[in-house]
């Protein structure tokens, strides 16, 4: 086969040399650096699978089940890595099926890089087959998108879309190549993006922000950190933790902001947010200062607005200045990456410990230990607690697996519960909220983390809305870990019913297959836990298993996740049962 080391002595000999864009694309991923894609076929896109398939030797395609699933897995191994992931499709049908999956990493600043085909540039507008706007449906929840109509601009375009999904605030790019742009040829010549016009990714911090910052700092008493997740996006993680112990203040995570830090640290006081801890939440309401540290005032961790905080002042170190007083007005902005504005911050900070402050945190801690925690962790009734799934987890995997988890209780209970000691270790759907996200995720995740082990933590509800990808698991060979926790309902809408509804079980009640056999009929090692009895050496043999392994475990049907934020109530509101 002609490389195009080959193609490009032919030009320098003044040979003419050209190839077709879909060769180009396949060259274009392959400077980026991109290893595996994952995606479904379609007529729109074959002429890109086509040369694709000339090149599996240097590029991995994963055949996922549905667009969806494919999206979701790029997510998955773009948070795993901290690279761009790329998932592709064909138009119609196929680039909608992406939409999810781009919204869903748009909220939570996902790098990745859709491609999809288009119908020929002629019939752009007639209603062809398989034709559908799929720029105008996602440009609101894509960071930037691109239709390519000629063949000459690919080269262009895709640097560009490599550069704006992993500069600055990460986000979704989708490129949607009509199918005449593929087939026609062009000379190729690939330049990586490095600026694009009126496009500031990196904000300098600015010195006077900064030290205005560092004089409140100084001079708080009560002074309380919320970290996002940002701080793992700006790689700031080390910066993170060495400002926390230089100026002994407690931090709490937002759930996106979890395994930025230990969780094991000493200053670190837990989660915030409607179902965090109870101490992170009431005494925002008590702080004198609060420092907001890449992360954005979702309304799950603010509550009600007009209470949130307004004892203190608040400094938020943020990358998009989009995020500056959008939610909640601020007295110190510094705008940058969070690596570059804590490297600076740091110097201007006295060491402090605020013994006093922390011993409030711990307080708050007991009474949550003994009205929540101890009954989630060692209960004393028969039935099996999500809690209790979580711990043996931890133990049997010593604190390191990655933990990916979908929507509902049981992320909740997840990301309280579950332990890490490095980075880039929970992966689960934040801002959107979608079921069905982590199967498909934790296949990404693992593609990405091949050394460590992923657990996908499910319901019975969002596993079934992408069951099919356990046919990718199978064919790959994807030594995902899978652990279904069964209440028979779906679980966190049920609990809203139950305390807000009167008990109106609205079409939450769940009749489910025999998920044991599903698994096997996909030649999965599957088992069912029903006994505490048996749970830990179940979870012991899932995690020792160098193949993938299904887990079903049946827990409380009406177990409800505490403590809890009523919607639109005040952080200082949280309920303890």
């Amino acid at each position: 086969m002609e490389t195009l080391k080959d193609k490009k002595t032919k030009k320098e000999s003044g040979i003419r040399s050209k190839i077709s864009g879909a060769e180009a694309i396949i060259h274009c991923l392959l400077a980026e650096g991109v290893d595996i894609i994952y995606g479904y076929p379609g007529g729109a896109i074959m002429p890109v699978y086509d040369e694709l398939y000339k090149f599996q030797d240097q590029l991995s395609h994963i055949l996922t089940r549905h667009e969806q699933g494919a999206a979701h897995a790029a997510q998955g191994y773009a948070r795993a890595t901290g690279k761009v992931g790329v998932a592709m499709a064909t138009s119609g049908p196929g680039a909608t099926n992406l939409v999810t999956g781009l919204a869903d990493a748009q909220i939570d600043s996902t790098p990745m890089v859709c491609i999809t085909g288009q119908v020929p540039r002629h019939l752009l507008g007639s209603d062809a087959f398989q034709e559908t706007d799929i720029i105008g449906i996602s440009t609101p929840v894509t960071k930037w998108n691109y239709q390519v109509t000629k063949a000459s601009e690919i080269p262009e375009i895709m640097a560009k879309a490599f550069y704006i999904a992993k500069s600055g605030r990460p986000g979704p790019v989708l490129v949607d190549i009509t199918k005449n742009a593929q087939f026609d040829e062009l000379e190729f010549d690939y330049k990586p993006c490095n600026q694009v016009r009126s496009y500031q990714p990196y904000p300098e911090p600015d010195k006077g922000s900064l030290q205005e910052a560092a004089a409140l700092i100084n001079n708080a008493k009560k002074p309380y950190i919320v970290y996002g997740q940002g701080v793992i996006l700006g790689k700031a993680e080390k910066e993170l933790k060495a400002f926390v112990e230089k100026a002994g203040i407690p931090a709490a995570w937002t759930i996106l902001g979890l395994s930025a830090m230990e969780t094991d640290h000493p200053l670190n006081v837990g989660m915030v947010g409607m179902h965090g801890n109870y101490g992170p939440n009431v005494l925002t309401n008590e702080c004198d200062l609060l420092i907001a540290i890449g992360m954005r005032f979702d309304d799950r961790v603010t509550g009600d607005l007009d209470t949130y905080a307004k004892q203190a002042k608040i400094i938020h170190f943020e990358i998009d200045p989009a995020e500056i007083d959008k939610n909640v007005k601020v007295d110190v902005a510094v705008l940058g990456n969070a690596k570059d504005s804590l490297q600076q911050l740091l110097p201007m900070i006295k060491e402090n410990s605020h013994e006093s402050w922390h011993n409030e945190f711990k307080k708050k801690h007991q009474q949550e230990y003994e009205a929540v925690i101890k009954a989630d962790l060692n209960p004393q009734k028969p039935g099996l607690t999500m809690g209790e799934v979580i711990g043996a987890i931890n133990k049997a995997s010593g604190d390191n697996a990655v933990i990916v988890s979908d929507v509902g209780q049981h992320q909740m209970i997840a990301c309280r519960y579950a332990r890490f000691t490095q980075s880039k270790s929970n992966i689960t759907s934040g801002g959107l909220g979608t079921m069905g996200f982590a199967l498909p995720a934790a296949i990404g995740a693992k593609m990405g983390a091949e050394d460590r082990e992923v657990v996908a933590i499910i319901g019975d509800g969002g596993y079934q809305m992408n069951i099919q990808e356990l046919a990718t698991i199978f064919q790959n060979k994807t030594a995902v870990k899978i652990v279904v926790l069964n209440n028979e309902h779906l679980g966190m809408v049920r609990q809203w019913q139950e305390l807000f509804f009167e008990k109106r079980y609205a079409s939450t009640v769940m009749t489910n297959p025999d998920f044991v056999k599903i698994a096997e009929g996909y030649h999965l090692k599957a088992r069912r836990v029903e006994e505490r009895s048996d749970l830990q050496e179940a979870v012991t043999e899932m995690i020792q298993s160098k193949e993938p392994y299904f887990l079903e475990v049946r827990v409380e049907k009406e177990d409800n996740v505490f403590p809890m934020i009523p919607s639109g109530a005040s952080v200082s509101d949280i309920r303890l049962k």
